[in-house]
């Protein structure tokens, strides 16, 4: 479970400049519940995907303050997170993961682990190198992409194998690609809060902004000159919800938002 901010902007910016210093601040704060690792990943001036991650806390990690705060690229994702399931805090487990030009990050948990690895062709499995349930979402995801030989189908089909086979997942994720930016939001089913978090807390008012009951919403802005998308706990006008279930593609180059098609899925109630 994790914190998403992602980006398509009409210049380079730095991270902190997408939402301004004391709203990023803010977002950075949350760390203090998702501090199991953060992670960033950019599109440069020489149009490579490039990726920086650490398994330290993003609220005590000078790394972390330092590349916020550079014009990295026009489009990227941070993510903070939050390891759930058990799962070691280490370098080979910590968003994004990545492909090449591709990185991923995620928030949720999709289990069982093993489902998911049976989905994988034998060259998807060989490239794994952590224990998380996201990098085998991730290799997934890449691998609908390649037998498709299209970005839009691969992730679409994708979407609908993974909801079908995880129906109370939360898939929440940030696929930062040579050309577009995939923002996805489907977890009607998920629980909010899940229990690891209520857990941590004495009542629901205790949880930060709109975690007790929307820990997986996302919100997004479009302005003149960038969109951008972001888990909850940011309380800040200007911002809308993400449709529940929906999943959109945001192109670099024009900022033009296309939503998925994501319909028809299973929605029989496995218990």
């Amino acid at each position: 479970m994790c914190r998403l901010l992602g980006y398509v902007a009409s210049r380079p910016l730095a991270p902190v400049d997408v939402l301004g210093e004391p709203a990023f601040d803010t977002f950075t704060s949350l760390a203090a519940l998702h501090g199991d690792g953060w992670g960033l990943a950019w599109r440069g001036a020489d149009e490579h995907t490039h990726a920086v991650s650490s398994p330290d806390s993003a609220a005590r990690d000078p790394h972390y303050a330092e590349l916020t705060r550079q014009p990295l690229g026009a489009a990227g994702l941070v993510h903070l997170r939050w390891a759930t399931g058990g799962l070691p805090v280490v370098q080979e487990n910590t968003h994004p993961f990545t492909d090449d030009q591709y990185a991923f990050a995620h928030n949720g948990h999709v289990s069982p682990i093993s489902r998911i690895e049976e989905m994988l062709t034998t060259e998807s499995k060989a490239k794994l190198k952590g224990a998380t349930d996201t990098e085998r979402y991730f290799r997934f995801v890449m691998q609908c992409i390649r037998e498709d030989a299209s970005e839009r189908a691969g992730v679409t089909r994708a979407l609908h194998t993974m909801m079908d086979e995880f129906p109370h997942a939360s898939l929440n994720a940030i696929l930062l690609t040579p050309t577009t930016l995939f923002a996805i939001h489907i977890n009607s089913r998920a629980a909010s809060p899940p229990k690891a978090l209520s857990a941590l807390y004495e009542t629901d008012a205790d949880m930060p902004h709109r975690h007790a009951t929307e820990y997986y919403a996302m919100d997004y802005r479009v302005t003149p000159e960038a969109v951008h998308v972001i888990s909850s706990g940011l309380d800040e006008p200007g911002w809308l919800r993400v449709p529940a279930d929906a999943a959109a593609m945001v192109d670099l180059e024009t900022r033009q938002i296309t939503g998925l098609d994501l319909l028809p899925v299973d929605r029989t109630d496995r218990g």
